[in-house]
């Protein structure tokens, strides 16, 4: 099986435009990711896909490959099936671009399962968070069943504890492995009003009947959303 990971990575964020190529450690942040996920083991190669000219000279200058897109993309995932679509994979890992301090081994664990486990199409990683966390809508939450698959994602606090009891909250961490065909068959599924409703496209294989896989594992740190995140992630990638 062939295993490949692929970063979307675009211009033209909402909050903090160019951010891959913003310095982390004196390195553009993109080519930290790209760094991460080659070091992984059980990846044939890893593809940065992106619409700039921009991102994909420095990724060149870094010796990495690149696959222009088209800019019209509604979502990292569709970015990534266009690449998908057009190399040989029999299994796709989606990191995304501003997430620099991803683990090696969280993708290491992705590929394992994809290569030994058949049934799976779609998997993800998730981590347990406070009560108060789970408040915060910025912070997807995940509800499992016993198989390890999701149940729902949501923005919302759940499962809601209605007299007070204890419960675990799970934050989902936006990491994917996909078989080829799940990823190709993303593009063409109905958007569900769920899907609307939290602006989470994981829904997306939920209401069409895909599971997902969610493994455990632990928090890896924040990732890049605004200026002000970059002196935060740097430190914690010193340290």
């Amino acid at each position: 099986m062939k295993i490949v990971t692929i970063i979307p990575a675009r211009w033209g964020s909402t909050r903090f435009p160019g951010k891959v190529l913003i310095p982390i450690a004196g390195k553009a942040m993109i080519e930290r990711v790209w760094e991460k996920a080659k070091a992984a083991d059980g990846i044939d190669e890893v593809i940065v896909a992106t619409d700039d000219e921009r991102i994909a000279g420095v990724v060149r200058d870094f010796g990495g490959r690149v696959e222009l897109t088209r800019s019209d993309h509604e979502s990292g995932s569709d970015r990534i099936a266009e690449v998908a679509a057009r190399i040989e994979a029999d299994a796709i890992i989606n990191v995304q671009g501003d997430e620099p301090l991803v683990r090696s081994s969280d993708l290491d664990r992705l590929a394992v399962l994809m290569r030994d486990d058949p049934s799976v199409q779609v998997a993800s990683l998730c981590h347990p968070i406070s009560a108060e966390e789970a408040d915060n809508p910025n912070r997807v939450k995940v509800v499992r069943n016993a198989a390890g698959d999701a149940l729902y994602f949501s923005r919302a606090k759940v499962p809601h504890p209605r007299h007070g009891e204890h419960v675990r909250h799970f934050q989902h961490a936006g990491i994917y492995a996909y078989k080829r065909s799940a990823l190709l068959a993303f593009p063409t599924l109905p958007i569900p009003a769920e899907e609307r409703a939290e602006a989470l496209e994981q829904l997306r294989y939920l209401s069409a009947g895909i599971a997902i896989r969610l493994l455990e594992t632990k928090p890896s740190g924040p990732g890049v959303d605004t200026p002000e995140d970059v002196a935060i992630v740097e430190k914690l990638f010193a340290g």
